[in-house]
């Protein structure tokens, strides 16, 4: 048995591949085109198992995806491959385009056709599970309900927009082409691994280098915070009960302003790293010019999966944010590897503030 899995040595896929293999005894197949964000020394540890293989390459590639499905024949696929950082879709949206809309395209063109060449007892257990976010949603009012499965789409910038239609095209072809798929909506995450480039590792790796902690705006922006490895349990929960056709959304129910979080972990680091000179690492906190568009609130109900599926997070955010830090702590060589000088010119550029 195998799976295939895209997008896996990005921070959420590289988590889930890890965390599969600690739980399934299955041939893992992971294609990535290794961009910026993708990191193959998340995985260094795998790469001598004879259960896990890694493929370089892009899944709007035909010809590659149809050799790749027909060579590994996977019961299932996870699909994490997409750029999913919204600065960057402002400053440049035409990668968000090409990859997570007509990268999807070309993706489910080649998982179609694999697919229809399986006999009918496969094609019962195949699923093709589609990784997305809540900010296909839009932006919540301090008022409103979170986000369920029936709120309708209303992306506010180009990463959420890319992503949305990414979403209509996996359920079309569902209703189309009966292709078994099943998507889910996660809010926020963190955790091990991932890319300075968001809130929180930004927030632990500027702090430790003395450096600025850049804040867009009032800093009054809420999200819903979800651990990363509970985002990995929930996939893999789907996988095994979801119903076909269904979205599921998952959420962490932590509903914390980016101030809030921001001063949480400086209150960790003032604990467990004190810097030098004594002060809180609060006083590096800088408030920047908004960015462009900016959603004020997102929330997620994720009582669908919780009563369909039975799943809902172990971590709540203390327990998590304080084992992320730790990590950060920890993984310092992980940390300088991924800061190569073009990081550092985007981290300038974006938050207009000396680094």
């Amino acid at each position: 048995m195998t799976i295939l899995i895209t997008g896996g040595a990005g921070f959420i896929g590289s988590n889930f591949v890890m965390e599969w293999m600690d739980h399934i005894d299955e041939l893992v197949i992971n294609i990535d085109l290794l961009t910026y964000a993708g990191n193959l020394s998340n995985l260094e540890n795998l790469s001598s198992s004879s259960k896990y293989h890694f493929v370089h390459g892009d899944i709007a590639d035909l010809d590659l995806m149809r050799s790749v499905f027909f060579n590994y024949k996977p019961r299932a696929v996870i699909n994490f491959a997409a750029e999913s950082h919204v600065d960057r879709s402002i400053a440049g949206p035409t990668d968000f385009i090409n990859t997570n809309i007509v990268g999807t395209f070309n993706f489910l063109q080649s998982a179609k056709y694999y697919y229809d060449s399986l006999p009918d007892a496969s094609k019962d257990q195949f699923r093709f599970i589609h990784v997305s976010t809540d900010e296909v949603y839009g932006s919540l009012m301090p008022q409103d309900p979170p986000f369920t499965e029936q709120n309708r789409y209303a992306p506010n910038s180009p990463y959420s927009a890319s992503k949305a239609a990414s979403d209509h095209l996996v359920r079309a072809w569902y209703h189309t082409y009966g292709l078994p798929v099943i998507t889910t909506n996660c809010s926020n995450n963190y955790g091990p691994y991932h890319f300075p480039e968001k809130l929180i590792p930004l927030v632990i790796v500027n702090a430790l280098a003395e450096r600025t902690l850049p804040i867009y705006g009032d800093g009054l922006q809420i999200r819903d915070w979800l651990y990363v490895k509970d985002h990995c349990s929930a996939i893999r929960r789907v996988l095994a009960s979801g119903r076909l056709g269904e979205t599921y959304n998952i959420g962490g129910w932590n509903e914390i302003t980016n101030i809030d979080i921001v001063k949480t972990i400086c209150l960790i680091l003032d604990e467990l790293r004190p810097r030098s000179n004594g002060s809180s690492y609060t006083s590096l906190i800088t408030f920047v010019e908004d960015r462009p568009g900016h959603d004020r609130r997102y929330a997620i109900d994720a009582r669908k999966i919780e009563s369909e599926l039975g799943w809902k997070p172990t971590e709540t955010f203390s327990t998590g944010i304080r084992k992320t830090v730790q990590w950060y702590l920890d993984n310092q060589d992980w940390v300088q590897n991924v800061q190569s000088g073009a990081y550092r010119d985007w981290v300038d550029q974006q938050y207009g503030v000396s680094q």
